[in-house]
């Protein structure tokens, strides 16, 4: 098939249909993200309004696992919208998905808590985290196509690289209007009320996105396409039931999305729960924190997309998941010393034990926060766990009770409370800090960046962010690159959010319950570790370089 010849393709420059195309489809995308990423930032207030009937322990997992829902069902998302998308055209797909997400958050804004409506209350939530979920699974497969398929040849990287900067964009701005929001009213009525203002202010967003998308031409290679009647009309059908495609929607999945799904959520998202829930930063500063690295950091995305034109998406990406895969650990660490140094000190000098009859102790892995520990065994380690205190388990005589050793001290834990005033008392003595303890990472204001201990912090979550640039930056020219025309939105849609929205949105609930389980506050860096280095090996023996395709064929 011929190439088709428009201004761009001819052009080495950026013609302003072209800077039209990006920033709708990027205006467009941003705000969906910032939707998404409101209820991730602010998981722990709403697991207290929606979640109450539950100790606050369990309110995290069951907010975090919430958030999780829309995650998972993003794959769904990209099946039927993809099938759309690639039967009547991108442009239509994502105004549906742009509609879906925005009125869904702006009903969150106006939804009862537990108290007012009860076990209503979480229903809709979930209700309402699952439909953002289905758009956000029809919507970034299009607005990447859809830029992809205005881009020149030799540009696909750099044009697509502005999508990739619109995940980190939201949250960066879903960040800054909950700060805004946060120092405007003070914390204890955001908590209350003020955290609705976020949700509520989308709908403005919303008739912009609206708006600038309904300016859209359909995407000329797909129009041509469609002219000439060689469109799918079994999109499914061909791109997962045909051995040939398939096998590179696998590929795509395990040597490429995958663990660049895991690398992103590190990034971002669970760096922010390991600083708010695990080294007791407060919400405020942790956030700023997340911000600065995020304005630094995101230009990158840009710059690893061109670059990818240049030298290859597959080296970029594989070097990504792997550099991140052999220094997670270190950073993690070097967090703690920074952002909390009296906790790193007490987790390496401090030695705690829970010593109990085995029969009496059992599993604390509890990704989806249903279970009930009732033991004292369970309890104990469970109650440390919540306090960032390291812990081993000593198995004792058979009918023992339950101990608790801090150092040479050793505590009774007779029965299954929640917490124990002796053991709070002992890991205290011994140098463990709670929150809002001196020597924990504070920030005053937004602009307070120039104190070692807070530059340290931001360095670090920096170089994460970096990490993130590179596998994602590159990410949706190569899906583009390796499906045909008729097929590709959906094709690209399904590795893109399993990688994401499971292996990637599953990453804060499943990590927290891996350190819960273990006593160890870095023990869930190992999931992210295995799935990139899975990434890394897989992608460099079976997956195929893209950049050289020429993504017109049918």
């Amino acid at each position: 098939m011929s190439t088709i010849t428009t201004a761009s393709a001819k052009s080495t420059g950026m013609g302003k249909e072209e800077r039209f195309v990006i920033v709708a489809s990027s205006l467009g995308t941003v705000f969906e993200w910032y939707d998404f990423y409101l209820y991730g930032s602010l998981a722990g207030i709403i697991g207290a309004q929606f979640f109450s009937a539950y100790p606050p322990a369990t309110r995290d997992i069951f907010a975090l696992l919430a958030f999780a829902a829309g995650f998972l069902v993003r794959p769904f998302g990209a099946i039927v919208f993809g099938r759309v998308g690639d039967i009547v055209g991108r442009k239509y797909t994502f105004l549906v998905t742009i509609l879906i997400m925005g009125l869904s958050t702006f009903i969150v804004g106006l939804l009862p808590n537990a108290a007012t409506i009860g076990i209503a209350a979480p229903i809709i939530l979930i209700a309402l985290r699952l439909l953002q979920g289905l758009a956000l699974g029809g919507e970034y497969g299009g607005a990447a196509t859809y830029v992809a398929e205005h881009a020149p040849q030799g540009k696909r990287g750099y044009y697509t690289s502005f999508i990739q900067t619109t995940a980190t964009l939201g949250l960066f701005m879903s960040l800054l209007v909950i700060l805004f929001t946060r120092t405007a009213i003070g914390e204890k009525d955001f908590a209350d009320w003020g955290w609705r203002v976020p949700f509520l202010v989308s709908v403005l967003l919303l008739g912009v996105s609206v708006w600038i998308r309904l300016r859209l031409n359909e995407s000329p290679i797909f129009q041509k396409m469609k002219d000439e009647g060689k469109g799918s009309k079994a999109p499914l059908t061909e791109a997962f039931a045909n051995w040939s495609n398939a096998k590179l929607v696998i590929l795509a999945l395990v040597g490429g999305v995958m663990g660049q799904g895991v690398v992103w959520y590190t990034g971002q998202f669970y760096a922010l729960f390991f600083l708010q829930s695990i080294l007791k930063v407060d919400g405020y500063t942790a956030n700023l924190l997340i911000a600065w690295s995020l304005l630094f950091g995101t230009g990158f995305f840009i710059v690893f997309g061109a670059l990818s034109d240049k030298i290859g998406r597959k080296p970029i990406i594989l070097a990504g998941c792997l550099i991140a895969a052999l220094t997670f650990i270190p950073i993690f660490k070097m967090i703690s010393t920074n952002a909390n140094p009296a906790l790193e000190k007490a987790y390496e000098n401090t030695k705690v034990e829970v010593v109990a009859d085995p029969a009496g102790c059992g599993d604390l892995f509890n990704p989806v926060g249903t279970r009930v520990f009732s033991a004292p065994c369970d309890t104990a380690r469970a109650f440390l766990a919540q306090s960032s205190v390291k812990y081993s388990t000593v198995y004792g005589a058979a009918g023992s009770g339950v101990k608790v050793k801090v150092n040479d001290k050793e505590i009774a834990y007779p029965d299954a409370k929640s917490g124990n005033p002796a053991i709070t008392a002992a890991v205290a003595a011994a140098g463990y800090p709670k929150a809002g303890d001196a020597g924990i990472v504070k920030m005053s204001n937004p602009f307070d960046i120039f104190r070692p201990q807070v530059a340290a912090v931001i360095g670090l979550l920096f170089i994460l962010v970096i990490y993130v640039t590179m596998v994602y930056g590159p990410i949706a020219a190569m899906l583009v690159e390796l499906f045909p025309t008729r097929i590709r939105y959906t094709s690209m849609s399904l590795p893109y959010h399993i990688g994401n929205g499971w292996f990637g949105g599953l990453l804060p609930a499943t990590s927290f319950a891996i350190v819960a389980s273990t006593g160890d506050i870095y023990a869930g860096l190992w999931y992210p570790i295995i799935f990139a280095s899975i990434t890394a090996v897989v992608g460099f023996i079976f997956l195929p370089e893209t950049k050289d395709v020429d993504i017109t064929k049918t």
